[in-house]
């Protein structure tokens, strides 16, 4: 090759190579705004866009890999869980912000719980629990939906894993909702799982009060009120009236003490209901 094509050979690639690393910025924004719009199909393209930069290779696999655990949850191909255990396998946790860090650590307890083997749940578990943690600091907004992973995880083990060990795990749910909804109110995931790690202690009546109670704060809640007022409403309907019933009747017919609390938690509904 002589000496003129090979500098126009290097000048092209630094030509190629400088538009690369103008447009990969541009394919990882796009890929992380992709995927908070659940638009997986494309964040996945546009985070395997962005992995060809090494600069931003270590973000992109982890927003590859989260993207691939979002289009499992969706479609359930078991070849996407495949392919967010390898992109987070690539993932340098050194090299992330304390928010990504998070991110991490989410994307690797989803990855567990989703193919749960072997006790993962409990591992799932303990995932969640750093990037519970580690959001106090890093992203405090995404305590609630951790929370939510985190308790979880814990019924999943407890409802699958042995049944000395149930009390156990749902004490732990009932403690730390205690100490979420203590320091915040409005933690709508703490304030559900307040009421079934009640109940999955056995304190019937504990799980009765939370009830009642995250039901009146719910309309404070917005959006999210909404969806807890549902899972409360469907919590308190299949599981904690039957169960209060079949204790009050004590080895009677129960329906009579059922319907009774069933009019009981209708009034409740009624006078705190939203505007």
């Amino acid at each position: 090759m002589s000496s003129s094509l090979l500098r126009a050979a290097v000048i092209t690639s630094v030509a190629l190579a400088s538009i690369a690393q103008s447009a990969a910025p541009d394919a990882l924004v796009r890929a992380r705004q992709l995927y908070n719009d659940q638009k997986y199909d494309a964040a996945i393209e546009a985070a395997t866009e962005a992995r060809e930069v090494p600069r931003l290779a270590n973000v992109a696999a982890l927003v590859l890999g989260r993207a691939h655990i979002e289009r499992f949850r969706q479609t359930a191909v078991p070849a996407d869980l495949v392919s967010a255990r390898e992109a987070l396998s690539q993932v340098s946790a050194a090299g992330l912000s304390p928010r990504d860090h998070v991110e991490l650590l989410i994307g690797l307890g989803e990855s567990l719980f989703f193919d749960c083997e072997d006790g993962c749940y409990s591992a799932a578990a303990e995932m969640f629990d750093l990037a519970f943690v580690r959001a106090e600091t890093a992203d405090p907004a995404a305590r609630d939906s951790i929370f939510e992973w985190w308790a979880g995880s814990l019924d999943r083990q407890a409802q699958f894993g042995p049944e000395s060990d149930r009390r156990g795990l749902y004490t732990r749910i009932l403690e730390r909702a205690s100490r979420e909804v203590a320091r915040d109110e409005t933690a709508a995931a703490a304030t559900y799982w307040l009421t079934a790690a009640s109940r999955g202690t056995g304190d019937l009546e504990r799980a009765w009060g939370a009830a009642v109670a995250g039901w009146v704060r719910a309309r404070y809640l917005g959006e999210r009120g909404k969806q807890l007022r549902l899972d409360l409403d469907t919590f308190v309907t299949q599981i904690l009236l039957p169960e209060k019933a079949r204790q009050q009747a004590a080895g009677a017919d129960a329906r009579p003490a059922h319907d009774a609390l069933q009019a009981q938690w209708d009034k409740v509904k009624r006078k705190y209901g939203i505007d």
